[in-house]
């Protein structure tokens, strides 16, 4: 077997230039590229045109291998190629199952590195000048895959008013986020941003609440993938909203 490397590259949320400088260095310097789908077609047309790709990808109801398939494939790829880059969406170990790919990959005695890339929170939270975290706003943060979020998380040891919550994966569970964070105490009133496409060209963005959150996310299925953010903190891009309106009507009177 030759002396062969893994790096877990994260892409970050879409925008290119969000592409950290390291990841760009592993990217340009692979010989296999095993890429997800959400990555985006100018981070793609970065890859060197002598590097093998393989879109390993999995989307909601459409997944070209299993993760199980994808570790096995990423090892094999590992014995055949000197630098192998597994290209994720956002950051590998924030839901992005890298954690699992590591793990394998280390039990068969594979160099494996990894190089963090901007979360989708972070990335789309700031795109939509939102922060996550706020004095007087936001004073926790808790990230949750909405795949589990049908009354799988504990949050009940926490000041609900003062907390800033995240779904991945949740668009097709809005109504049941919305129904579960309702009954553990969340008020219906509590705002809500849902991002999609979130800093990409394309990106789309609706401002609500808890109670309207299964409405927004209906209307906004065909953007997806989209994210959730809950908490007191989305009030600031809804100020800077209005503002923005009032300038405008300002300027056309």
């Amino acid at each position: 077997m030759m002396n062969s490397n893994v790096i877990l590259v994260g892409a970050g949320p879409g925008d290119p230039e969000l592409l950290t400088l390291k990841a760009l260095k592993a990217i340009q310097s692979a010989d296999a590229i095993l890429y997800d789908a959400l990555i985006s077609e100018e981070i793609l047309e970065m890859i060197p045109d002598n590097c093998k790709t393989f879109n390993v990808g999995k989307r909601c109801g459409a997944h070209k291998m299993k993760q199980e398939e994808i570790n096995e494939f990423l090892y094999q790829m590992s014995t055949r190629h000197k630098v192998v880059v597994r290209l994720k969406g956002g950051d590998p170990f924030i839901f992005g199952r890298g954690g699992e790919e590591l793990e394998y990959l280390q039990q068969r005695n594979v160099e494996t590195s990894v190089i963090p890339g901007i979360t989708a929170a972070a990335g789309c939270a700031a795109s939509c000048n939102i922060p996550l975290t706020h004095r007087g706003h936001g004073n926790s943060l808790l990230l949750h895959s909405g795949h589990a979020s049908t009354g799988e998380f504990d949050n009940s040891h926490t000041d609900k008013e003062k907390q800033t919550q995240v779904f991945y994966m949740g668009m097709n569970q809005a109504e049941s986020i919305s129904n579960h964070l309702i009954a553990e105490g969340h008020h219906p009133d509590t705002e809500v941003a849902i991002i999609c496409q979130g800093t990409r060209p394309n990106q789309a963005s609706q401002l609500g609440t808890l109670a309207t959150l299964p409405i927004m996310a209906e209307e906004m299925k065909h953007l997806t993938p989209g994210l959730i953010i809950l908490g007191d903190v989305v009030s600031l891009a809804s100020n800077q909203q209005q503002r923005l309106n009032s300038k405008i009507l300002a300027l056309t009177a």
